[in-house]
C-alpha cells in the first residue's frame, strides 16, 4: 500500500493513527535513507501508543524502552556491527514480549525478524516535507491494520 504524505503534519497524523491501532506483539520495521523520517514517524507512533516521554533515536544504545498503554521497544540497528549484538540484547524477548517493537533500519536484520511483521519503507519526496510510505506485510494483522487505517 502506498501512502503519500504532503507535510510533517501528515506524517505525524499517520504515525498517531497507526500507533493507536497497534497491539501487543506487533513489529513495525521502518526502512529508508538517512533523513527519510523514521525517527519522526516513531515519535508520532509513540503518541498513538500513549508514550509521554520524549522519544529519541537509540542509535548508540540500539534500543530504548518506553511505557505507554503497553511497552514500546524502539530499536535503531543502523550502527549494528553484527547479528551477534542482537543476540547479546536478547532480541527475541522483545520480539515475542509484552509490547510493540519499532525497528529503524530493519532491513539490516531481516534474517532475524519473525515472519509476521509490518514493513514501512519511507522515501523522501520532491519537497522537503513530502514523503511516500509503502506499507507491506502478509499477515492477517497487516491486513487488519490496513482496514483500520482505511487504506486497503
Amino acid at each position: 500500500m502506498k501512502i503519500e504524505l504532503n507535510s510533517l503534519k501528515d506524517t505525524e497524523k499517520l504515525g498517531e493513527k497507526l500507533g493507536s491501532l497497534l497491539k501487543k506483539g506487533d513489529i513495525l520495521c521502518l526502512n529508508g535513507d538517512l533523513g527519510a523520517g523514521k525517527t519522526t514517524l516513531t515519535k508520532s507512533l509513540g503518541v498513538g501508543l500513549g508514550v509521554e516521554e520524549y522519544i529519541t533515536s537509540p542509535t548508540f544504545s540500539l534500543i530504548n524502552e518506553y511505557r505507554g498503554r503497553m511497552p514500546v521497544y524502539h530499536f535503531d540497528v543502523y550502527r549494528l556491527e553484527g547479528i551477534d549484538e542482537l543476540d547479546d540484547l536478547g532480541f527475541d524477548e522483545y520480539f515475542f514480549g509484552e509490547g510493540v517493537c519499532i525497528i529503524e533500519w530493519a532491513e539490516k536484520i531481516e534474517k532475524m525478524l519473525p515472519k509476521d511483521i509490518i514493513i514501512l519503507n519511507i522515501e523522501k519526496g520532491q519537497d522537503i516535507d513530502k514523503r511516500i510510505v509503502y506499507i507491506t506485510g502478509s499477515s492477517d494483522r497487516y491486513k487488519e491494520i490496513l482496514r483500520e487505517l482505511g487504506v486497503e
